[in-house]
């Protein structure tokens, strides 16, 4: 969706721009005369800084590496952005004075700075933890739960949940498992094999039984993943487990979903939580109406495949949603603390493939990337240094900031689209918020370019230096 063919380019740029010189064409919303543009830049030295006021232009120039802005093309309505509150993430914020953690947990997640607002937490152990460990610790089958316990949870991670939605009342939490307690698996251990089919009703109930103890200690849980990338048992070197695509279906249609609804449980339940290669399966188990009734949407990575498979399945399934769960730096990057054009244009490819939410894996980690019980080494999305809690934000970081900052939850995406120089390393993604205002996030992963951007019968110039992010605003 980033770059159209030469003649869809002239088509839009002719069809937008013509529309403009008819009285009323464009609704009074998206006229763009005599308003002032806000500008804000990352690139060289410089991290979300607000630039000088850019002014529109009226003009019937297009040039070369234009991009046109189509408001009224409105697409899906953004839920927002955040990171996942592991175990280890939340480990580490547990080692911080009450202060030092205070002032970072604002940072993140006060609608007046980071404003993160969709996070992930984990249904028992993921790699990112101090241990392997499940909610049901037994060496013997339980069908009956009887040593179901979120005792473990209850020391770090649920007091940084409550800390985040007391800042942040909007925060919308989903949770993922990476694996089931070993005794529901066929090899007996959290670590690989796969699910064992006799489990799942004692697996719906393990669900329910989350749900309903977290809320007890005051933290909603308002989305739930059947499982984290159920394409893998990451070679038994981790928490991992596979599910079969039936077994998903079955599982969501016969178990999950009744005993949600059952229990009068309103958690939305998604599926897949893997790459976008596995588009396929997702267009799969959504064709299961009896299975479909109670999904929700897809949970995506992009770690294997193209984003534009969530347009396929979007194309398929329009009612259903797409949401980004999982995507973080790597620390041993070079460029782990400049990748912000990387993940800039990351995020705009993520958003105009129709997905409503994009969220990061671990929000901090320390400087070697610990806690970690895996055999992938990640960078939070800040890290906090061991001992004198020296916090080092994240070229993520910076990217988030260019949409956190400026995009509202309930904001739509809009249609954009452009040709050579705009279309190449230069990716870009509109948004429409609730009050009104507009949004426009430029990333440009390529050398220094000079772009217009195109409104109806307006025009604005934007400098663009290499390896940079700007957003643009204006009411």
């Amino acid at each position: 969706m980033q770059a159209p063919s030469r003649r869809q380019f002239l088509k839009d740029v002719t069809a937008v721009s013509s529309a403009a010189l008819v009285a009323g064409a464009l609704p009074a919303w998206a006229q763009a005369t005599g308003k002032a543009v806000k500008s804000w830049r990352s690139g060289g030295a410089d991290r979300h800084l607000a630039g000088e006021d850019l002014h529109w232009t009226s003009g019937a120039e297009v040039t070369a590496t234009a991009i046109v802005l189509d408001p009224a093309a409105t697409r899906q309505q953004m839920l927002g952005f955040g990171a996942a509150l592991t175990d280890a993430a939340c480990w580490v914020l547990s080692q911080m004075k009450a202060d030092e953690r205070g002032a970072l947990l604002h940072e993140f997640f006060s609608p007046a700075e980071m404003a993160f607002n969709v996070c992930r937490t984990c249904i028992g152990a993921s790699d990112y933890s101090r241990d392997a460990y499940s909610f049901d610790e037994s060496s013997t089958p339980d069908p009956e739960l009887k040593k179901f316990s979120i005792a473990h949870d209850k020391a770090y991670i649920l007091p940084a949940l409550r800390d985040a939605r007391v800042i942040n009342p909007e925060l919308f939490l989903f949770s993922s498992p990476w694996s089931p307690p070993g005794w529901m698996k066929s090899g007996g251990s959290m670590l690989g094999g796969a699910m064992r089919k006799p489990s799942f009703p004692y697996y719906a109930q393990y669900f329910r039984r989350f749900l309903q103890d977290y809320a007890a200690e005051g933290v909603k849980i308002n989305a739930v993943t059947v499982q984290n990338e159920v394409d893998t048992d990451q070679d038994g070197r981790m928490p991992a487990c596979l599910w079969g695509q039936e077994y998903e279906i079955e599982f969501v249609q016969e178990h999950l979903g009744p005993t949600l609804r059952k229990a009068g449980i309103d958690t939305k339940i998604w599926v897949l939580d893997h790459n976008y290669n596995l588009w396929g399966r997702a267009i799969g188990e959504l064709s299961v109406p009896a299975a479909a009734e109670y999904i929700d949407g897809i949970a995506w990575h992009g770690y294997v495949g193209e984003e534009t498979a969530m347009t396929r399945v979007h194309e398929a399934f329009p009612e259903k949603n797409a949401y980004w769960t999982e995507g973080g730096p790597d620390l041993t990057s070079a460029d782990y603390q400049t990748d912000f054009a990387h993940w800039a244009e990351t995020f705009n490819g993520v958003v105009n493939n129709w997905a409503r939410s994009i969220t990061a894996w671990n929000l901090v980690l320390d400087e070697k990337g610990n806690p970690n019980i895996g055999p992938f080494p990640c960078g939070g999305v800040i890290t906090v240094e061991n001992g004198s809690h020296k916090l080092t934000r994240s070229g993520q970081y910076w990217a988030f900031a260019h949409f956190t900052k400026h995009v509202q939850r309930g904001a739509r995406v809009f249609a954009t689209s452009g040709i050579g120089g705009a279309a190449g390393k230069v990716t870009h993604a509109g948004f429409r918020n609730p009050d009104g205002s507009m949004v426009l996030v430029l990333a440009n992963t390529g050398v220094a370019e000079r772009v217009q951007v195109v409104l109806g019968a307006e025009r604005l110039t934007v400098e663009l230096a290499s390896n940079s992010v700007q957003t643009l605003s204006w009411s």
